[in-house]
């Protein structure tokens, strides 16, 4: 067993650093074939950036729909907010995609999750139609 300390850990490796930023590019993009492909190789779907930003969340906050569902079959939390309290759902809410709202809806995120929540971002930029997915009771 080799006792010597690495030079510099995983969380430095400029290789691995190199990696993670052109999956979180991917992510950003919409490259949903090629996303898959890193999944695929053993990329976790919840990896997040220096923010805690997830490529979930980059995905739908760049509006990028097939990138959300795949990561979402993937297993990726729908709710997981970054490190200002955000969450995939409250950004997609806040850029209007409404089809990336859908289909996070449909995974089981959480409209009132995060801070802001998503449906605290609704009621703010008056996007009732969001309002009434979340809750087909809300008038």
């Amino acid at each position: 067993m080799n006792d010597a300390a690495p030079a510099s850990g995983p969380d430095h490796d400029p290789d691995v650093i190199a990696l993670a930023t052109q999956v979180f590019q991917l992510a950003r993009t919409g490259d949903t074939a090629t996303l898959a492909a890193y999944l695929d190789a053993g990329v976790p779907v919840d990896l997040t950036n220096d923010s805690g930003d997830t490529l979930v969340m980059l995905a739908a906050y760049h509006g990028h729909p097939a990138t959300v569902s795949l990561l979402c079959e993937r297993g990726a939390d729908a709710d997981r907010r970054n490190d200002r309290g955000q969450t995939p759902l409250a950004g997609a809410v806040f850029k209007g995609e409404d089809e990336v709202v859908s289909i996070l809806i449909a995974h089981g995120a959480d409209p009132r999750a995060g801070t802001p929540s998503a449906w605290e971002a609704a009621q703010m930029f008056e996007k009732d139609h969001y309002l009434r997915l979340f809750d087909p009771d809300t008038t």
